[in-house]
């Protein structure tokens, strides 16, 4: 792209009148103003564009988001702070945030059908950690000031106020083990979470690796957490909240649900009944992109007694919420509420099962023989001799874009790991259907086949060049049939 070709009149020199697209204007309106101060980030954000479409997106956790998503982001609300929430704020001038927030979280209690939605956090990652400073006050230090007859801890002495800080520190959380496909929030030493909390975590079986009940409950009963946590980033079957609830009720732990991954099935009415988290869980967060297909960002929803604990979000972790992306995510909330939304969360799941089949169906080891939602794990280790690193930029080269994944109980660690984790919420919003995922399944399967681990540490590689180069040729005829963002010409 070079400086003086400015993509917006050219878009509008040569495409008809009444082919036009508001969001295509907007997005190249914006590129041309990046553009007179950065060109070099002007061309970063166009080469992004490129990347997308030149690759096949099967990255469980990302999707594409609308331009209309998009463009509730890129607009002056970004400049304004807003900490306190809807109507009650620290900062004058909030009329409009108040109105876009309180939007957000009715829309996001409507979708969700949630006694209370808090749709500040700026991740995923910050929306657990507001749920689980949330439970702390509410559980613990609310708890305490009753008991020494305080109404504030700002007027504590010293002594008794770290008295509720140790009592913080004993507190347990019980959550799926990384390596069993739980989130780094859920405790992994490396992370936060298991500096606030006294961890323990279960596991999948060893052999079936699926979650055993029976062992969990047996486990809860040992621990007793103040906080039991379900949910994952890698765990590909369904869960059953409602039993789940149940086993929490019987050790008095506060039922939390991570549903990051799966809200758009949820949303869409993939995931319902006893699957679906929402009438179970004291407290549910979530990311509002992946299979919500929103803007990157973060939400909680609870059950009203925690209503009051979540409004605390600021002064007790965030700083100013972000105006522009909850714009974003009432954009997104509204689109989820949609019948095509429903038949778009049906497809995801339709179009994993048929993809994991038939990779299956071609040898290659899937992790719990298949899928009942977004994602699958493949043990590239077991299959084809290479590590998940290896398997990774093998078919990155080739225009796959899918991430390296820790398989339960690893030997090769979470760096180099045994696996590959597949998703199909972005190929789906392209329109591929199961056809295509029998089509991808034979082109990933046939690239790992030739290609061979060419070291012991786990990251060279060499794959048979007349293959890698027929598999992107068939990934590019792939995408060409169903572009991304067709509106948007440069």
């Amino acid at each position: 792209m070079s400086n003086s070709t400015n993509l917006l009149l050219n878009y509008l020199a040569a495409t008809p009148q009444d082919k036009i697209d508001a969001g295509a204007i907007s997005f190249l309106a914006n590129i041309e103003k990046v553009k007179e101060i950065s060109p070099d980030i002007a061309e970063s954000i166009i080469n992004e564009l490129r990347d997308q479409r030149t690759h096949l997106k099967l990255i469980a956790s990302e999707n594409f988001s609308s331009l209309s998503v998009q463009a509730a982001m890129g607009n002056l609300l970004t400049d304004k702070y807003a900490e306190g929430y809807p109507y009650h704020r620290f900062y004058a001038g909030c009329d409009n945030v108040d109105k876009i927030e309180a939007e957000a979280v009715k829309l996001a209690c409507e979708l969700f059908g949630a006694d209370y939605a808090y749709v500040q956090p700026h991740s995923g990652a910050d929306a657990n950690m507001v749920a689980f400073l949330s439970i702390l006050l509410a559980k613990v230090q609310d708890t305490m000031l009753k008991d020494m007859g305080v109404e504030d801890i700002a007027q504590m002495s010293r002594d008794d106020f770290n008295k509720i800080r140790d009592a913080y520190g004993k507190q347990k959380l019980l959550a799926l083990d990384y390596y069993s496909g739980g989130h780094l929030t859920h405790g992994y030493r490396h992370n936060y979470s298991s500096i606030l909390f006294d961890v323990y975590s279960y596991t999948v079986d060893r052999e079936t690796k699926l979650l055993d009940l029976d062992a969990l409950r047996e486990q809860l009963h040992e621990v007793k957490p103040l906080v039991f946590l379900a949910g994952y980033s890698a765990y590909p079957r369904k869960i059953n909240f409602a039993k789940m609830r149940e086993l929490a009720d019987e050790v008095g732990a506060v039922f939390m649900v991570d549903m990051a991954h799966f809200a758009g099935l949820v949303a869409g009415g993939v995931f319902d009944g006893d699957y679906n988290p929402v009438p179970y869980a004291h407290m549910v967060t979530s990311t509002t992109h992946k299979t919500l297909r929103g803007p990157r960002g973060g939400f909680v929803l609870c059950q009203e007694e925690y209503k009051d604990y979540l409004d605390k979000g600021c002064p007790l972790f965030l700083g100013g919420p972000l105006p522009h992306v909850m714009a974003a995510k009432a954009v997104a909330f509204k689109e989820a509420n949609t019948p095509d939304f429903k038949e778009y969360a049906a497809n995801i799941t339709k179009n994993s099962a048929a993809l994991a089949q038939a990779l299956i169906d071609r040898g290659v080891s899937v992790i719990t023989g298949g899928t009942d939602n977004h994602l699958m794990l493949l043990d590239v280790q077991e299959t084809y001799g290479l590590s998940g690193r290896q398997g990774e930029s093998a078919l990155r080269d080739s225009g796959f874009t899918l991430n390296r994944n820790a398989l339960p109980f690893d030997v090769n660690g979470p760096w180099y790991t045994s696996g590959i984790r597949i998703g199909t919420p972005a190929v789906t919003t392209l329109g591929m259907g199961e056809s295509e995922m029998v089509i991808i399944a034979e082109l990933i399967d046939n690239l790992l086949r030739h290609t061979e681990s060419t070291s012991s540490n786990r990251t060279r590689y060499e794959t048979d060049p007349a293959v890698a180069k027929l598999a992107k040729e068939q990934v590019q005829e792939l995408l060409s049939r169903f572009p991304l963002y067709p509106e948007i010409v440069i």
